[in-house]
């Protein structure tokens, strides 16, 4: 016979496992262009072992002889060749521009956002308010002082401006240029330096993984669990006598299974080693191995690591050699030399006697998990872990057990526990101290899961045994990615490695716990025998110590032992034989061996297993043999052609098995042959085998087998029992393909590959059976689809977002080709010789060439080159494919379109390989396929639409599959075939699903198909070339959309846009819908999505804002449109969308609310102008209109846009906002300006209102945050809850449907899920906690500085670059309006966003434009300016001071230019320019009371700026301006100077207010400016959440209007002036306005403002009643409404009406409801003293203080302000409430005296007030008393004790406008003791009614009160009654008395009833008590005190209001 050497067709064995990129290195990929007119890429790589970074494995050195028949088997041959061959994988050139692989993902958007400028922000360089800190605190230590300055003195004010340094002049800024060149200048200025990718600064949208991204599937490999690195280091015994041998493995508990195989070390010295030498051949390196590495799919608590020690076999049983180890020790050896050296010289006697034998020694096992998690827990780098045994070490599993019992309560509940992650933990060194002796009898695995099982118990039994003590250390680690000098199991070099004298590491064949489904990708072929018992109890003859020898025979003759049994360790790599250890004197042994063997490729029926078993005689006697032979038995390895496994139970013979025993089972009765046990089985084993080429499954087998014979052409096949004849093969064959579906899936999945491989071969080439053609077509089609399916279902877990299994996506992408394109295969012959039709040949010619098998390779190969070679009648396999699911049905077409992707991806990976290998890349796209394919090909897109249309609503999650295959496989299309047919199929299946749409209730479900459908399409790398982006909108001139003219982007782009209609190319016209097809799509569902009217599809605005947005960011980013002039091309595509957006307005989310203006709080009402015309352009404006102060009743047009209907409920997301509003920027920037401004010309005055609008939005939108914001948000991290609640709403309406569920389970997680709540999605949460929704902020928490610094450095330049693009647009405007002198009108709105862009958080670069175009706005149009739109006038004064005090000098330049050419221009236009001073010195006062940070001093350099223009404008040198500037500038400086004393107190909030305060008094005179800093003062109450002080400074604004209102028109509803508000407020007087010098309203410029309307005090109104209910005075909401209701009722406005009467109501009912609840605030009086305190020294207030404040609390916050501001020694607060006498305190300390206060009222004053409200309202008078005696003390006896009220009256009521208020009177009323004592007793009188009374009855409370009414008085009131206190007041006296003991009874009886038997006790003390003090008061009640009848003495009384209080009482 001939043997051959090596096997595999290259010396090699491949793991497929790519790391990296999979395009292999270019020399290997051919480049084809797929293309027609645009070139296209499809590359098509073959990638070579070489050129892939494939885990190659090398054999060092083939010594190793594989004997194989010459003839490889072909089954095996097919397995080598899948495993070994290249794969063709598909490549598209410019597939990565395509939207799916947009850069806005993090890593991409990092690279594009280098080099960024970063943008100077105020609100960054602002100081952190630190150092601002410290000046100003030495200012407040200098004093405290309101009036250093009086209000007159100019001088030192002027002096400090003439001083101070003015700005840098902007140069020529007097000149007087023309308007053109200004605005080229700027112009160029603007478009310098712009950043070129608009998207780079924006955050992708917040998405899942978009819908066209399919990922490339993972590289089929190897598989391996999580992996961990074990390092033996070294083994000791407390005696060294002998070699010991070590094997590990893991054992899963749970599972019962042992889970990786054995690794075999030792730990012996050379020495020890020595011992054995005439034994053991030299050691090869790879037994040597002394670390290894372990892998485990399912880690779970149960795995335990299990290491078992073996020895040389001696004499005795295994405790008598134990016994040695267990009772030496180690320190005693010099002691026990002797008996060592005897127990030596034994040992080496074994060694050499029975070297080759081994006996059980003693093993120990480690909890895995324990070592993992608490290696886990420790913060070192390694962890030392100590597990030991005995009773020294307390417990003997680990010594850190307590750490880790704990995590016993987590009994895993899934395989992914969490604690069961290994790959990262610490690496950790163990010490296992204790080993277990092992039990002769109990050495089956089954004994050994029993003792793994109860070692975790706490009381094992195993802690009793006596441990043998030793020291072995081993290092646990997870294992590195690619360790160095590695080993597989089958011994081979993973990656190659020269040096072979390193020890090596190996990896460990891993035997999982379950199934693990992963194909074959590696050639592996193992076989592992376990002999597991034996019993010779009934053997006659000596057979005691019994070892089994194993052999792999390939005969029968001795001789023909194969060397393939795996050696150990310190031998040889490969052997013949193995013995088992030996169990001294057991003749039923059980054995724990695991033997490994290399299988042969090729089995055949005379390979087996022979067991040969031998008595081995351990004492050595005279000529008794060392072995005996007792037995033999034996496995043959095939039957029937199948490899054998599984459990045996084998008879064994006595004597040598006789010739050609092999091919049978020794269960066959051979004749004559002797048997143990009468032929009963005795020796149970266990052959597993691992092997990637037998797939032990009979239907597999069977398939495979049947395929080779037609491959062989060999008959008749023997399959099992059967022999099938050629006649029967057809049914057979089709039977087998049917009958795959039984087998098992795991044999399925591993052999997968190859399967599919044959199933298509079927498809592609129909064999030949006895002559006849046989079309397996159909059958094949049908088992791929049940396959597929099977897959799909049993493997859920394994797909991605698109429900793609990855196991099926791997074999497409990188494993499938057609079958006759193997190429540079050495030899095809060899592979593949099939004999299969072709008709040019003969069927005689191919059964003809059956005959000679052995024909030589050449020939072979030129054969099939012909037959294989370009012939046209072999099938192809995408037509069979298309024509079998066309005609298929029922079940079999269901089951396709469960996978069709599967199928569409075959078939597309299919047509691009045909065309490669057929040359046809080149060819013209019309010419590749035939017609007939197309045809079907149509029809299956035509019928798939169809399905999809009819079931979208019963089978949704299969349909949205369904839905994007179909759009995944036209995209594809579109790289492959005529672009016309694509488009025509794509307008099919659109059509039928927009008819099925328009006809629905409820759209929304088929509406989001169909924009998956479209986003899948338009992500085709060729999406803008496809849109034809350069033909201009004519029709087409040839009859199919494919234009093939346009070859080169660059010259496509080149044509000029001539002046066609110009509307066209911004509406969505029929003309640009043609042309530009697919953008016309997308555009057009956007418009029909946002339509408001659009029912039911509210839930898709999110997605297809998204796809929209993603398509242009995706272009942005594109290399190929990055010229400016390719860029406006793209831009052309979307102009439509600019309208779209227009039309949208309404229901853009606003952002303007967040500031509703920087300036003042805006107090008008919003519901004014929705009443106004219909619905308004929304909040946003009514607020922007209130902040930016147009008078509502000029507002431009712009606002009164047409109904939409139902707008509340549309409004959209704010992340939807933004990312429309940043589409229509990019548009807006790429796009052609001239096109642009073309287009403004023709749109209407209302539209161009729109447009205005939207910008305004736009810079709200994207206003910079800012640092500060960054850091919180980090803090803070959470999310807005709006946009949780459109999630929501989106996921309820129902847009988010089975396809996004499938993506979150494909990721596993819930993460970002919009429908985390809505859909029960939850049912992974018990899976993996890492992975559930409350994780979805951690990964954002705690960002690093430098990503803060980032962040800001983003947002700074996206805020920068989209303002000036507004900034551009509003040139485009103007320049449209200068052009055509029409439609002025808008230019207010062009002013209104140029200011609300001032007001936003700028960068200095965009205000320096900013400010650049305003000059020229104002320059070009003053007149606008002056005279119509004045309240932007006041706003530009307003935003130009804001930026005159700015830190940055820039800034703060612009904006002084700015300002002195307002004064000028006004000036120019009327000679006066009172109304910009006017409104400058209001909007100073304004900016300075606002301002958080503003900063006077920077202001000062503006002034000085001002006035040095004023001093060099040479032109009006001779007017009266200059002298006007100057007067301003100084009045300005002014006002500065006394509010720069604000900043001081910022701090104090009462003396800041008491500040604001004087400020607006001095303002009495000019209303604007009073109302202006009333407005501050309730800001600043609000912002304190001071309501109710917040709704009296409303209120006094509201009465200051009225005043000036009543002046103005007299109308009746109108209130008459401040006395219509004196219900609201006593205080509201000191509004009114009679002094002489108040300015006439009439005057120009004054109570211009926008509240000095009508409209403005009905704000003013609604805001103090909102305020007035914050604060919980509902009475005075009322009396607001009183004051409102006429005004309303006088204008018919029935809906303001009703909402007031709906607010009444509820204040009314909360009066109600909230009786006995309210509370309002507490009072204390605060006084002054010390000269430190400046003018407050001497000073008393009432402070107000919110409810329930305790006295320490005040007490805590004044010391702690003022100890900061004089210092902790200096301020002393005064405990008591006494007077203070001035003269006794220390000059320079400060003091503080605090005492808490009630209001006090007169008894006549009772009358009126009666509800609690009453009492806390209007309040003028408090109280507070101070006990006293006559020697000092403050308390003494009863009959000392004297009391003093002291009443203060307030110089206003609370509440007022600031929350301390003066006291202006003060008196006292002393009370003797007697009134004092009798004021106690009425008390606790009335306390105890109380308490008896209330209902349900309080226990405690009325305990406590009788405690305090029994138990004190007894005390006192023992001693006789001093008649003088009697004689006081006698009449009082009785009652009282009386009275108390009446209550005290009562309460005693109530107490009794109510408490429980362990208070009887109690109860008796209290009643004793009781009755002491009735007997103390009996003289007094039954008047027995002869005193008492004397006549009454005359009574002095400081005040009879106290004596007519007791009296009334006394006539009760």
């Amino acid at each position: 016979e001939l043997w051959r050497r090596a096997f595999l067709g290259r010396a090699s064995e491949v793991r497929k496992q790519i790391s990296g990129q999979y395009g292999g290195s270019p020399q290997l990929l051919k480049n084809l262009n797929i293309g027609g007119s645009v070139s296209h890429h499809t590359t098509v790589s073959h990638a070579c072992s070489s050129g892939l970074p494939r885990r190659v494995l090398y054999k060092p050195d083939l010594c190793i002889v594989f004997c194989f028949p010459v003839e490889m088997d072909p089954h095996v041959r097919d397995c080598v060749r899948s495993y070994t061959e290249d794969w063709a994988i598909v490549n598209r050139k410019y597939h990565k521009l395509g939207t799916g692989f947009n850069p806005n993902t993090l890593d991409k958007q990092k690279e594009r956002q280098k080099g960024l400028p970063k943008q100077v922000f105020e609100s960054d360089e602002a100081p952190d308010g630190n150092s601002y800190q410290d000046e100003q605190d030495d200012l407040k230590r200098r004093s405290m002082s309101i009036d250093d300055t009086p209000r007159g003195s100019w001088a030192c004010s002027i002096f400090d401006l003439k001083n101070s340094q003015p700005d840098a002049l902007l140069p020529n800024l007097l000149d007087r240029t023309p308007n053109e060149e200004i605005d080229h200048h700027n112009e160029d200025q603007r478009k310098s330096g712009r950043h070129k990718e608009l998207f780079a600064l924006h955050p992708a949208p917040d998405e899942e993984e978009p819908i066209e991204r399919l990922s490339v599937p993972e590289v089929p490999k190897e598989h391996f669990g999580q992996r961990l690195l074990v390092k033996c280091l070294s083994l000791k015994f407390e005696i060294e006598i002998e070699p010991i041998f070590a094997s590990l493995a893991l054992y899963d508990v749970k599972e019962k299974k042992k889970i990786s195989e054995n690794f075999y070390f030792d730990l012996n010295s050379e020495q020890m080693k020595g011992m054995l030498r005439p034994h053991v051949p030299p050691a090869a390196i790879s037994t040597l191995a002394r670390s290894a590495i372990f892998s485990i799919t399912y880690p779970s608590q149960d795995v335990f690591l299990v290491i078992k020690l073996e020895k040389v076999l001696q004499q005795g049983d295994i405790g008598e050699c134990a016994e040695p180890y267990m009772i030496f020790k180690e320190s005693d050896a010099a002691k026990n030399k002797e008996k060592l050296e005897k127990l030596k010289g034994q040992a080496e006697q074994f060694c050499q006697r029975l070297g080759k034998y081994r006996m059980p020694f003693a093993w120990t096992a480690i909890h895995l998990m324990n070592i993992v998690s608490s290696a886990g827990s420790l913060e070192r780098d390694s962890t030392e872990v100590e597990v030991g045994t005995g009773e020294r070490k307390g417990s003997w599993s680990e010594r850190r057990n307590s750490s880790i019992v704990g995590r016993r309560s987590l009994e895993r509940t899934t395989s992914g526990d969490e604690a069961c992650n290994l790959s990262s933990f610490r690496p950790a060194t163990l010490t296992v101290t204790n080993f277990f002796k092992q039990e002769g009898d109990r050495l089956s695995d089954e004994d050994l899961y029993k003792f793994l099982a109860d070692m975790r118990r706490p009381s094992s039994v195993l802690r009793r045994l006596r441990p043998i003590t030793a020291q072995l250390k081993i290092d646990i680690s997870p294992a590195p990615e690619n360790p160095h000098y590695c080993l597989t199991p089958e011994l081979l070099q993973v990656k190659l490695y020269p040096d072979s004298r390193v020890r090596p590491t190996r990896e460990i064949l891993e035997f999982p716990a379950r199934d693990v489904y992963v194909p074959n990708t590696t050639y592996r072929n193992l076989l592992y025998v376990y002999p597991q018992s034996l019993n010779f109890a009934n053997r006659q003859g000596s057979a005691r110590n019994i070892t089994v020898k194993v052999q792999f025979m390939y005969g029968e003759d001795p001789s023909n032992a194969m060397p393939v049994i795996f050696g150990k360790s310190s031998c040889p790599e490969f052997s013949k034989e193995a013995y088992t250890a030996v169990v001294y004197h057991n003749r039923s042994p059980d054995f724990h061996e695991e033997i490994k063997i290399k299988l042969p490729a090729t089995l055949t029926d005379h390979h087996h297993l022979l067991f040969t078993f031998y008595h081995v005689s351990c004492q050595q006697k005279q000529n008794t043999p060392l072995e005996t032979p007792v037995g033999y038995t034996w496995i043959p390895m095939l039957q029937n052609g199948r490899l054998k496994t599984g459990q045996f139970c084998l008879p064994v013979s006595l004597e040598k098995p006789p010739q050609a025993y092999s091919v049978l089972s020794p269960e066959v009765p051979l004749p004559g042959m002797k048997w143990v046990d009468n032929h009963k089985g005795v020796f149970n084993v266990e052959v597993v085998a691992v092997s990637s080429l037998h797939t032990q499954d009979p239907y597999l087998d069977k398939f495979f087998a049947l395929v080779h014979a037609l491959d062989e052409h060999m008959f008749p096949v023997r399959i099992g029992d059967m022999r099938i004849m050629e006649n029967n093969l057809e049914n057979e064959l089709k039977s087998s393909i049917s009958a795959l579906n039984s087998s098992q899936l795991e044999p399925v999945v591993r052999f997968l590959h190859l399967l599919l491989d044959k199933l298509i071969l079927l498809v592609v080439r129909p064999p030949v059976i006895a002559g006849q053609i046989v079309n397996l077509g159909q059958a094949s089609f049908e088992a791929m689809a049940s396959i597929i399916n099977r897959l799909h279902k049993n493997l859920d877990g394994n797909q991605d977002q698109h429900g793609r299994n990855s196991l099926l996506a791997s074999y497409i992408y990188y494993v499938f080709r057609l079958p006759n394109t193997y190429p540079n295969s050495p030899s095809p012959g060899s592979s593949s010789v099939f004999h299969f039709i072709s008709t040019l040949r003969g069927v005689g010619k191919a059964t003809d060439r059956s005959c000679n098998r052995m024909s030589s390779h050449t020939e072979t190969s030129s054969f099939l080159q012909t037959l294989t070679g370009r012939l046209p009648t072999k099938k192809l396999f995408h037509e069979e494919l298309a024509l079998q699911w066309v005609v298929c049905s029922g079940s079999v077409r269901e089951a396709a379109l469960q996978q069709a992707w599967f199928f569409f991806e075959l078939m597309v990976k299919s047509m691009v390989h045909h065309l490669y290998f057929a040359d046809k890349l080149e060819a013209t796209r019309k010419n590749r396929f035939p017609e007939r394919f197309m045809d079907d090909v149509s029809a299956l897109v035509s019928t798939i639409a169809g399905d999809i249309v009819s079931r979208f609503q019963k089978d949704t999650e299969m349909v949205e599959r369904l839905n994007t295959s179909l759009a995944f496989f036209l995209n594809d299309l579109l790289s492959i075939m005529d672009r016309g047919f694509v488009f025509g199929l794509i307008k099919t299946c659109y059509k039928q699903v927009s008819a099925k749409v328009y006809s629905l209730t409820n759209p929304s479900n088929l509406a989001s198909l169909k924009l998956d459908f479209l986003r899948i399409i338009c992500s085709h790398e060729h999406y803008v070339t496809l849109n034809l982006p350069c033909s201009l909108l004519t029709p087409p001139a040839s009859p199919s959309p494919s234009v093939s003219s346009a070859t080169s982007q660059s010259s496509g782009f080149s044509t000029n846009v001539q002046d066609q209609k110009i509307a066209n190319m911004f509406e969505l016209s029929v003309p640009f819908r043609q042309q530009h097809y697919l953008a016309g799509l997308v555009l057009t569902e956007l418009a029909v999505i946002l339509d408001p009217d659009a029912e039911g599809l509210f839930g898709l605005h999110k997605k297809v804002i998204n796809m929209v947005h993603n398509l242009l960011s995706s272009h942005d980013s594109d290399p190929r449109y990055a010229d400016p002039q390719v860029k406006a091309r793209v831009a052309m595509l979307y102009l439509p969308l600019i309208g779209v957006i227009m039309e949208t307005v309404p229901q853009l989310y606003d952002f303007t609310e967040s500031h509703n203006q920087r300036g003042r709080p805006s107090c008008v009402a919003v519901d004014d102008y929705e009443s106004e015309g219909g619905s308004m352009i929304s909040q946003t404006v009514a607020m922007a209109i209130a902040g930016t102060s147009v008078p509502q009743l000029t507002r431009p047009s712009s606002f009164l846009l047409p109904s939409s209907g139902g707008r509340q409920h549309s409004t959209f997301s704010t992340e939807s906002s933004r990312s429309l509003l940043i589409c229509l920027l990019w548009v807006l920037k790429n796009a052609d300006e001239s096109v642009l401004q073309k287009w403004f010309t023709d749109l209407s005055v209302l539209q161009l209102n729109r447009l205005l609008d939207l910008l305004y939005l736009c810079v709200s939108c994207f206003e910079y945050k800012g640092k500060k914001v960054f850091e919180r948000m980090n803090s803070l991290t959470f999310k807005k809850s709006k946009d949780m609640r459109a999630k929501l709403e989106e996921a309820i309406l129902g847009s988010i449907g089975a396809r996004q569920e499938m993506v979150r389970r494909s990721r596993g997680q819930l993460e970002r899920s919009p429908s985390g709540s809505a859909f029960g999605s939850q049912e992974n949460l018990r899976w993996r906690k890492d992975m559930t929704h409350w994780r979805q902020n951690t990964e954002k928490l705690d960002k690093s500085r430098a990503e803060i610094e980032h962040e800001a450095l983003i947002d700074g330049n996206l805020a920068t670059e989209a303002n000036l693009i507004i900034l551009d647009t509003l040139e485009i405007v103007v320049q449209t309006v200068s052009v055509t002198e029409s439609k002025e009108s808008i230019l207010g709105g062009v002013l209104k966003v140029l200011l609300h862009s001032m007001a936003c958080n700028q960068s200095a670069l965009y205000l320096q434009h900013c400010f650049a175009t305003q000059r020229a706005l104002v320059s070009k149009f003053p007149e606008l300016l002056f005279e119509e739109e004045t309240e932007q006038c006041a706003d530009l004064c307003l935003r130009l001071l804001r930026h005159c005090s700015s830190s940055i000098g820039p800034i703060r330049s612009h904006a002084s230019a700015s300002l002195y050419l307002l004064m000028r221009q006004n000036f120019e236009i009327g000679n006066n320019f009172a109304r910009v001073k006017m409104q400058v010195t209001m909007s100073l006062s304004s900016l300075v009371g606002t301002s958080q940070n503003f900063n006077e001093e920077f202001l000062r350099r503006s002034l000085k700026t001002i006035l040095t223009y004023a001093e060099e404008d040479l032109e009006l040198r001779e007017t009266t301006f200059p002298d006007q500037v100057q007067d301003l500038v100084f009045n300005l400086h002014m006002i500065l100077s006394d509010t720069v004393k604000m900043k001081e107190h910022q701090e104090d909030p009462e003396m800041l207010i008491d500040l604001m305060y004087r400020i607006a008094k001095g303002y009495q005179n000019s209303p604007d400016l009073r109302l202006t800093w009333l407005q501050n003062m309730a800001g600043k109450h609000s912002e304190r959440s001071n309501h109710a002080e917040s709704a009296q400074c409303l209120v006094h604004s509201a009465a200051l209007v009225a005043e000036y209102l009543s002046m103005l028109e007299d109308r009746k509803y109108l209130p008459v002036g401040c006395v219509t508000f004196q219900n609201i407020s006593s205080n509201v007087l000191e509004e009114s306005a009679v002094s002489d010098d108040v300015v006439s309203p009439d005057e120009e410029g004054i109570c211009s403002g926008k509240y000095f309307t009508e409209a403005g005090l009905v704000g003013l109104l609604e805001q103090a009643a909102a305020s007035f209910s914050m604060a919980g005075m509902y009475e005075a909401v009322n009396e607001v409404y009183k004051v409102l209701i006429p005004i309303h009722e006088a204008n018919r406005d029935a809906k303001k009406l009703s909402t007031i009467h709906g607010k009444l109501q509820e204040a009314f009912s909360k009066i109600v409801h909230q009786d006995g609840k309210r509370m309002f605030g507490t009072y204390f009086r605060v006084g002054f003293y010390g000269t430190k305190f400046g003018d407050l020294d001497e000073q008393e207030f009432v402070y107000k203080e919110p409810a329930i404040t305790k006295l320490a609390e005040i007490s805590h916050r004044l010391e702690g302000f003022y100890g900061e501001r004089f210092g902790e020694d200096v301020l002393e607060v005064i405990k008591d409430s006494n007077p203070v006498d001035k003269c006794k305190l220390d000059p320079n300390k400060a003091y503080i005296q605090i005492t808490y206060v009630e209001p006090y009222f007169d008894t006549y004053e009772m009358k009126d007030r009666i509800t609690y409200f009453d009492k806390n309202y209007n309040l003028r008078r408090f109280m507070y008393c101070t006990p006293f005696t006559l020697d000092g003390r403050a308390h003494g006896d009863l009959h000392e004790q004297f009391k003093r009220k002291t009443i203060l009256t307030t110089s206003h009521a609370f509440p007022y406008i600031k929350t301390r208020i003066n006291v202006i009177h003060k008196e006292e009323i002393i009370l003797t003791p007697i009134e004092v004592a009798i004021e106690d007793m009425q008390k606790k009188t009335q306390e105890l009614a109380f308490a008896t009374h209330q209902d349900p009855a309080d226990p405690k409370m009325l305990q406590m009160v009788l405690q305090g009414s029994v138990g004190t008085t007894v005390n006192q009131v023992r001693i006789p009654v001093p008649a003088g206190l009697c004689s006081a007041q006698p009449l009082f006296l009785n009652p009282l008395e009386f009275g108390l003991c009446c209550r005290c009874e009562d309460a005693l009886r109530k107490n009794k009833s109510l408490i429980g038997p362990d208070q009887k006790e109690y109860q008796r003390e209290l009643e004793r008590n009781y009755h002491r003090l009735k007997e103390a008061l009996q003289p007094l009640i039954n008047r027995k005190i002869p005193q008492l009848y004397k006549a009454v003495l005359p009574v002095t009384c400081h005040r009879d209001s106290f004596s007519r209080m007791s009296l009334r009482k006394m006539e009760i």
